[in-house]
C-alpha cells in the first residue's frame, strides 16, 4: 500500500493548506470592513476638496498656485503607483503594475520620460526589476495608512514639478467599486484642471481672500494633495482586503475540491488492493 500511503500523505498536506486559507480568509473578511469604514469615511471629504481645488483652477485670482498653471510642453512626468505590501490578494496588483507600465511605454514612445514613486512593496519590487527611474517609496505602511508616512516620498514629487523638473504628475492606484469588483484607476494629479475633479460649469468662481490669497491658496493646494493621496492609499487598502478574502475563498474550495479528488482515489486504490488480495487467497485456498 505504498502507493495510499502517499495519497493519505498528500491528503494531510492539502488539509494543512486548507486550514491556512481559511483562516486568511477570516482574517481578510475582518480586515475588510475596517478597510472599508476608512475609505467610505475619507471618500465625500476628498471629492469635497477636489471640488474646492478645481474651482481655484476655474477662478481668476490675484494669485495663482504653481499646481494650476498648465506647461506648455510636456517633457518629463511623475507617476505614483500605489501597490500592497503583501501578495494573494488576485490580480489586484497585476491589473495596477499593467496598467503602469501601458502609460510608462506610451510616454517613452513620445519621448517623455518618467520618473516614478511607489507605494507597497510589491510595486516597488517590479519597478526595480524593470529598472524603472524611482525617486522615492513608501512601503510597510501596514492595515492603517498614515498620512505622515505618505506625505513624505510624494513631497518629492510635488517639490519636482514646483522646480520644473517634472511637467504633470498622475497616479494609478485600485478603486473599490465593491467586494467582487475593484478596477485600476490612473487620475491626472498635477496640473489640476476643472475637468479633473468636476463637471463642467456655466459660469466662474471669484473669491474674497483673508488675510491674503497666497496663504489660503498654498494650505487648501497642500490639503488637497494630502486628501486626494490619502483616498487613494484607503481605496487601495480595502481593494487588497476584498481581493485577498475572495482569493482565499477560491483557494478553500479547490483545497476542497483536491481532497474529495485525493480520496475517491484512495478509495479506488484501497479496493484495488483488497481486490487483489482476496484473489491471492481464494487462488492459494483452490490450489490446496
Amino acid at each position: 500500500m505504498a502507493a495510499g500511503k502517499e495519497i493519505r500523505t498528500k491528503i494531510k498536506s492539502v488539509e494543512n493548506t486548507r486550514k491556512i486559507t481559511k483562516a486568511m480568509e477570516m482574517v481578510a473578511a475582518s480586515k475588510m470592513r475596517k478597510a472599508q469604514e476608512r475609505m467610505k469615511m475619507a471618500r465625500p471629504y476628498a471629492e469635497k476638496i477636489a471640488r474646492v481645488a478645481a474651482h481655484f483652477s476655474q477662478a481668476h485670482p490675484e494669485y495663482r498656485h504653481p499646481f494650476v498653471v498648465a506647461r506648455d510642453q510636456i517633457k518629463r512626468v511623475g507617476l505614483i503607483v500605489v501597490t500592497t505590501d503583501k501578495g494573494l490578494c488576485g490580480a489586484l496588483n497585476t491589473n495596477a503594475l499593467r496598467n503602469s507600465v501601458s502609460k510608462m511605454k506610451e510616454w517613452d514612445s513620445q519621448g517623455i520620460g518618467v520618473d516614478v514613486t511607489v507605494v507597497g512593496n510589491k510595486g516597488l519590487g517590479f519597478m526595480q526589476r524593470m529598472g524603472a527611474s524611482i525617486v522615492s517609496q513608501a512601503a510597510g505602511m501596514g492595515d492603517t495608512p498614515h498620512l505622515e508616512r505618505l506625505i513624505g516620498p510624494v513631497q518629492v514629487m510635488l517639490d519636482a514639478y514646483k522646480e520644473g523638473r517634472i511637467d504633470a504628475l498622475y497616479i494609478i492606484y485600485s478603486r473599490f467599486i465593491n467586494t467582487m469588483k475593484q478596477e485600476s484607476t490612473f487620475t491626472q494629479l498635477l496640473p489640476l484642471t476643472a475637468e479633473a475633479a468636476m463637471e463642467k460649469t456655466e459660469h466662474h468662481w471669484d473669491y474674497i481672500y483673508e488675510p491674503e490669497a497666497k496663504s489660503v491658496v498654498d494650505s487648501m493646494m497642500v490639503r488637497y494633495m494630502e486628501a486626494l493621496i490619502y483616498q487613494a492609499v484607503a481605496e487601495n487598502l480595502a481593494c487588497e482586503q476584498s481581493a485577498r478574502m475572495v482569493a482565499m475563498k477560491a483557494a478553500s474550495d479547490n483545497a476542497k475540491s483536491v481532497i474529495e479528488e485525493l480520496k475517491l482515489v484512495y478509495n479506488k486504490t484501497r479496493q484495488a488492493a483488497i481486490t487483489k488480495e482476496l484473489s491471492e487467497i481464494v487462488a492459494g485456498a483452490a490450489a490446496v
